[in-house]
């Protein structure tokens, strides 16, 4: 299969590049950021015919490997180069234009940004629809929901849920206010970046993951719900009108989900829920051997100690542009706490003050932006402040 691969050299990206290379995938383009250290060995391995980098390092780029590659600096030309799939690894809004520009091309996109369902999902559809291109989610959990959902009817599903671990700090400690960047970096289960690992931390990933499945689905808030499962099998579950649950379990291992979206993309969903089955082409990782047993442990979320999955869904239910500010926030506090500029619990007091100061307005390519731009600089202002810290 030809591959063409966003955030090339992120967590996800280079799982990407782990099964990329165990299936005998060929990797035609590839984007990343400033990393060119770890891009110039991927470039070696993979002889991509066009590379992105970012425009601050275009010209180091074009002096390291230059000669290997045309080198640009335009992920979104490389999300429309002709491909199998665009797989978008990409974190944050600045994935949001190559995933438009994807699907307007008419590509096949697993799609590992969520920003770009959480804040824009009917203007994403509308590129799918506009230029024929598919989507497949790559998160474990929305990609567990789509293959539990193969098969069957979206009216007859009553609740999808996501499973969450409940990151570091489910059992403690008690007070979080002295919590450190170091320990909110050591989750339990799944190796991640730093921004999505602090998220889980504080379930503000959970909440997002909570939005991006309604608009992948095409179901309201409501019924999309969250259980806290430390062992991390099960990746999702669905429930349907009938009373019954279809669950997803695997690994903790994000190879697989990636495997399954590669694969399931070129006939992925043109529409929220339009989902279709795909074939598996074979092993991931060595885990058929993989020995299922033990306990498996649900409860439900605890909203008063992780406010900040509360107002995910508030966010949600507010629609507009309150999902896009509510993120932009987030990326700026992440930042700051991982600094040392912002406290653990002062994440969730400049959320929620930047959520209750989002302007109204009608959700547009431009006024996402201008949004997007707002709420990074009220939630500067805000940590400069020092109100927060």
């Amino acid at each position: 299969m030809r591959l063409t691969l966003l955030g090339s050299t992120g967590s996800i990206g280079t799982q990407t590049l782990d099964v990329a290379r165990e299936r005998g995938d060929i990797v035609t383009a590839l984007a990343a950021g400033r990393n060119l250290e770890l891009l110039e060995a991927q470039v070696r391995e993979f002889h991509p015919q066009l590379v992105s980098v970012e425009e601050a390092v275009l010209a180091e780029a074009r002096e390291r490997f230059g000669l290997l590659t045309r080198v640009i600096a335009d992920s979104a030309e490389i999300a429309a180069q002709p491909a199998d799939v665009c797989v978008n690894a990409m974190s944050g809004l600045k994935g949001l234009a190559p995933t438009r520009a994807a699907l307007e091309a008419g590509r096949a996109v697993a799609l590992a940004t969520k920003e770009a369902m959480v804040t824009s999902s009917h203007l994403i559809w509308e590129a799918a629809r506009r230029g024929g291109g598919r989507i497949v989610p790559v998160d474990s959990e929305h990609t567990g929901i789509y293959q539990a959902l193969v098969g069957e009817h979206l009216d007859d599903v009553a609740e999808l849920i996501l499973t969450a671990s409940g990151g570091p700090f489910r059992e403690g400690p008690a007070d979080l206010s002295g919590v450190t960047p170091a320990q909110a970096l050591k989750h339990p289960s799944w190796s991640m970046g730093r921004k999505i690992t602090i998220d889980s931390a504080t379930l503000f990933n959970k909440g997002l993951e909570v939005m991006e499945a309604a608009s992948l689905y095409g179901v309201p808030l409501s019924q999309v719900g969250v259980l806290v499962h430390p062992q991390s099998v099960v990746h999702a579950l669905v429930r349907f009108r009938d009373g019954s649950f279809k669950a997803q379990l695997g690994p903790t291992d994000m190879r697989l989900s990636i495997a399954y979206a590669i694969d399931a993309a070129p006939s992925g969903m043109q529409a929220p829920g339009d989902v279709r089955g795909a074939r598996r082409r074979g092993e991931v990782a060595g885990h058929l051997g993989f020995h299922l047993g033990g306990t498996l442990d649900f409860s439900d979320p605890d909203l008063e100690r992780f406010p900040c999955l509360g107002l995910a869904y508030r966010a949600g239910n507010a629609g507009g542009l309150s999902p896009t500010a509510l993120n932009a926030a987030d990326e700026v506090a992440v930042e700051a706490f991982l600094q040392g500029q912002l406290s653990f619990l002062g994440i969730t007091r400049l959320l929620e003050t930047v959520l209750d100061e989002t302007p109204g307005g009608e959700l547009t390519w431009d006024a996402l932006e201008q949004t997007d731009a707002w709420a990074r600089r009220r939630a500067g202002e805000l940590i400069s402040s020092e109100v927060y810290s």
